[in-house]
């Protein structure tokens, strides 16, 4: 075994690499950006060191400095984790040349299955079965709208490179097509250098469906059962669970089979993944899955293939990276359960699932016993930022069944507290419960179907956690007050009447206004007193003191340097005091203005000052957090103001376009 390790990534896989690196006795090296400097890993590492500013092409995608930093530390072997260098060949090479091990496939398994377009060619070779579609070199958009009529819409635009569901674009018809090739090649090359795409087949009712697999340097290759990723979003995986349901023995064998052929077919070792598409019209049939691609490295979900099988997956890579053999074979290996995996991130599913940044004020999660596992990588008071993956966490549950699994899941959401950053913490639990769900009756397209359903669409405000934040607000000015009486008080034991509380008044029943910020808006509350109780009216609904304090009120508050979060049902509220002398008086008529939603690039702009727009049309696109996301007009209108040019680097909230009235620049 390793005496050391060097991990080249962050977050929470830095962290689970690191925890059973420790437990085998390996000295552990951490790299991070300036940006982490300060993150969990970073402390959890036995030692770290800087390689560079915060984007990742500038420090954790630089093979040199992580490669320098390994030959300094004396670092035994490399573990790459997952995104970043993971499934970069020329990363493998590097540290073979430096005389480092990689913890991972070779490259040129790598190179073989890191262009889904030769992937799909070698999978056919050996007889896996694929979906149709045209994976050729062609990349003129004439000749790709070409074969995406040949092959019938809906289809699907695919980067050739990477993963993640980048590059991804589902196309209905044929007048979508071309702005969604130019949307998935430009994300493409952002993400992987290499805009190329395929374009195949979309499968009606697909179900998402992958083979974990293992493979050791002396010829041993096993499969450790699937994993159903079928919940997802723009093609990113929300909820994963492991075993699939409704898979039954014959497609198990089957997909297993194909999947140790394909890993066979590149001369894999270490952990893989081997991604089908299943035709779950009819349900989980062997004559109807498709081989979709190999992803060389260990997956995010992993977790839940280690609750069912009792394995240490990152354990099991050290030991084929170190040369032992596997010490089990494919009859060996029984499914113990089921688990599933929910990913928790910053991000704000009533606008659209935009990445959310800030300072984590709360975060807050229940025991990890009785099946409960949790793989985050930060703590309370970490600053979640626009550089990376907005993951805050993984929230696994394991039970005897699919139906205890998913109780625990929910309940553990429900459990947790995150207040800063906007969390999809609601949805998750709200897709726990979910009937359909819960029957097996879903594919990848059930997210998008039941927006509604799950809480995925904004919401009215929360008029109980207004309140209840209000009163805390109160609470901490009577609480200010009063200090500042005991300070004034000249004679012991003595305290002014009016500083009392009590409702006492001589006219009508006491009463008067509050202000307060409620998710920013000005809003009036009223304060009355029924006998000594306080209470705040607002929205047409009544709170009191005593309801705040209450340990059954269903709320947590998160103290900020502006106000306090109310978190209820998993919906943050922010409440801050108002502030009359801080209103915006420059920018109050701005209803056609367009700003950045979140810190991150502008790929792209489509106007220009003078050009007439329609509510809905995308006026420019911002690149944050690995995705993209496009900016509509707000209303009809002309362009009188493009504030930032493509390639800018712009904050939140910046001004980016403006729209006036038509004939805005006087035409």
């Amino acid at each position: 075994m390793f005496d050391s390790v060097l991990i080249a990534n962050r977050g929470e896989i830095a962290c689970r690499v690191i925890r059973t690196a420790r437990r085998l006795g390996m000295r552990t090296i951490a790299v991070h950006s300036e940006a982490d400097a300060n993150a969990l890993f970073v402390a959890m590492a036995d030692e770290a060191h800087l390689i560079g500013p915060a984007p990742a092409s500038e420090s954790y995608l630089v093979i040199d400095r992580i490669l320098d930093v390994a030959r300094r530390t004396g670092a035994a072997c490399i573990h790459p984790g997952y995104g970043f260098l993971s499934e970069r060949a020329e990363f493998a090479e590097a540290c073979e040349a430096a005389g480092i091990v990689f913890v991972g496939p070779p490259a040129s398994a790598i190179r073989a299955m890191g262009l889904k377009d030769a992937a799909k060619a070698l999978a056919a070779q050996a007889g896996v079965p694929v979906v149709p579609g045209y994976h050729g070199n062609r990349q003129d958009p004439d000749f790709l709208r070409q074969k995406a009529y040949e092959i019938g819409y809906p289809v699907l635009i695919k980067a050739v490179a990477g993963g993640g569901g980048k590059g991804m674009r589902r196309v209905e018809k044929a007048a979508e097509f071309e702005a969604a090739l130019e949307s998935a090649q430009r994300e493409a090359q952002n993400a992987f250098g290499d805009p190329r795409v395929l374009v195949e087949k979309y499968i009606l009712s697909p179900r998402h469906i992958e083979i974990q697999v293992f493979a050791d340097k002396h010829g041993n290759v096993v499969h450790l059962f699937e994993r159903d990723c079928s919940l997802q979003r723009r093609h990113q995986k929300v909820i994963e669970e492991a075993p699939a349901p409704g898979m039954t023995e014959e497609m198990r064998d089957a997909m297993g089979k194909a999947a140790v052929e394909a890993a066979r077919a590149v001369g894999y070792v270490g952990a893989g993944t081997v991604e089908f598409i299943a035709d779950g019209r009819e349900g989980l049939r062997p004559d109807r899955f498709y081989f979709m691609e190999m992803n060389t490295r260990l997956q995010v979900e992993h977790p839940v293939t280690e609750s069912i099988t009792g394995l240490d997956l990152v354990e099991l890579q050290f030991r084929v990276a170190a040369g032992e053999p596997l010490t089990f074979r494919q009859d060996d290996m029984r499914i113990d359960g089921h688990a599933v995996e929910a990913r928790l991130y910053a991000e704000d599913p009533e606008s659209g699932f935009l990445p959310s940044t800030g300072k984590l004020w709360a975060l807050r999660f229940p025991d990890q016993t009785n099946g409960l596992r949790i793989d985050t990588g930060v703590r309370e008071g970490d600053e979640v930022t626009p550089f990376y993956d907005p993951m805050i966490a993984k929230v696994i549950a394991h039970g005897a069944t699919r139906e205890e699994a998913l109780d625990r899941l929910s309940e553990a959401l429900g459990a947790t507290v995150v207040a800063g950053p906007r969390t999809n913490a609601a949805f998750l639990k709200a897709l726990c419960e979910a009937a359909e769900f819960r029957n097996g009756a879903f594919d990848t397209g059930f997210i998008d179907r039941n927006l509604a359903l799950l809480g995925a669409v904004p919401q009215p405000l929360d008029a109980e956690a207004a309140r209840l934040g209000a009163f805390m607000l109160l609470h901490d000015e009577w609480r200010r007050l009063d200090s500042l009486q005991a300070s004034l008080t000249f004679d012991e034991g003595r305290t002014s009447p009016w500083a009392a509380r009590d409702g006492f008044q001589l006219g009508p029943p006491r009463r008067h206004g509050l202000l307060a910020l409620v998710e920013g808006q000005r809003r009036e509350m009223v304060v009355t007193w029924q006998g000594t109780e306080p209470e705040i009216a607002f929205e047409g609904g009544s709170s009191t003191l005593s309801a705040v304090q209450s340990s059954e009120n269903g709320c947590e508050f998160a103290r900020t340097d502006a106000g306090v979060i109310v978190i209820r049902n998993g919906r943050q509220t922010r409440v801050e005091p108002y502030d009359p002398f801080a209103v915006d008086l420059e920018h109050m008529d701005e209803g056609g203005l367009v700003k950045a939603p979140m810190h991150g690039k502008l790929v792209a702009v489509f106007v220009k000052p003078g050009d007439k727009v329609e509510k809905g049309q995308r006026l420019a696109i911002v690149e944050a957090m690995k995705m993209e996301h496009a900016l509509l007009a707000p209303n009809d209108g002309e362009v009188t103001e493009v504030a930032a040019q493509a390639g800018a680097q712009v904050a939140e909230g910046a001004r980016l376009i403006v729209i006036g009235a038509a004939g805005a620049n006087g035409e």
